[in-house]
């Protein structure tokens, strides 16, 4: 797969493999969506690869692509919690010498959904490195990650993509959806983010359908309409573009951007398991009543 953007560090990591200048633990900070984890592999590749060229020719290369690599691991490829038991059983692994290349390499995705008792774990194997083993934590939220471990890791910070970046990514995977100013706004330079959102374009063009009625329809049926996006595996999203579109439309009414403080209150009471169809109920009520505030009171 291409990978776009970033390349200042990509080459700055070319340049690290070439000079086998190689240190035993990397940071990749930046967030979700940008490519982290592609170039974390692309540099894994290239540290395994017998030329240090990762040009797929050598059997290094060739048992990488086939992901059937013996000197590397991908430690939380579903995004999920870390726990102890986890990082135990990477550090049993790392402790073995390599089998194929010189070096061993080790990635932690979403680091930073370690637990301390985790990370507390991982922090001897940093201390007191072997000299094949290479770790690259990758994570989006650098303050989950301990000081300690951070202090024994060289540090690379990942920029987001621009919007024309995105934009060329994502009629490269064949999507040639019409792509709202909000959208862009909400990707937030993710192309991760961008494809989620594109592959279900409908859903967020509805809750810009439903504010366009805001002003001209009653509240019964504002509220009715708004039934359509009680989508719990998509709600954090949904309200997260609401606030985005409320933003915009702010910038001409004020009564707008002052939806934004409830649609957050909603997403507070959503994560501390408040009724769910209640809370937006309630939502969708009050953002009716300050939009429509001057006429309420006429």
């Amino acid at each position: 797969m291409e990978i776009i953007g970033n390349k200042k560090n990509r080459v700055f990591l070319d340049k690290v493999v070439k000079s086998k200048n190689i240190i035993q633990a990397y940071l990749f900070i930046g967030k979700e969506g940008i490519g982290k984890k592609l170039i974390a592999e692309e540099f894994a590749k290239k540290i395994l690869c017998f030329e240090l060229s990762g040009n797929d020719n050598c059997k290094s290369c060739i048992r990488f692509e086939s992901k059937n690599h013996p000197d590397f691991s991908l430690l939380n490829e579903e995004s999920t919690t870390i726990k102890i038991n986890d990082v135990r059983e990477l550090i049993d692994r790392v402790i073995e010498k390599p089998i194929l290349s010189e070096r061993k390499v080790y990635i932690i995705n979403d680091a930073d959904k370690m637990t301390k008792e985790a990370q507390n774990c991982l922090l001897k194997t940093l201390e007191e490195p072997q000299d094949y083993a290479v770790i690259i934590l990758i994570a989006d939220n650098e303050n989950m990650i301990l000081n300690t471990i951070k202090s024994r890791c060289t540090r690379i910070l990942f920029d987001s993509l621009t919007n024309e970046k995105i934009n060329d990514l994502l009629k490269q995977k064949g999507y040639n959806n019409s792509i709202t100013e909000n959208m862009y706004n909400l990707f937030g330079g993710s192309i991760g983010k961008a494809e989620k959102m594109i592959q279900k374009k409908e859903i967020y063009d509805s809750v810009d359908r439903l504010l366009m009625k805001i002003g001209t329809t009653n509240k019964l049926d504002f509220y009715l309409e708004g039934k359509q996006i009680y989508i719990k595996d998509e709600i954090q999203g949904i309200l997260e573009y609401l606030i985005v579109s409320l933003y915009n439309l702010g910038r001409k009414n004020q009564n707008y951007l002052n939806c934004v403080n409830i649609v957050q209150e909603t997403i507070n009471k959503i994560n501390s398991n408040c009724n769910f169809d209640m809370c937006l109920d309630n939502m969708l009520w009050k953002i009716w009543e300050e939009v429509n505030e001057k006429n309420n009171r006429s």
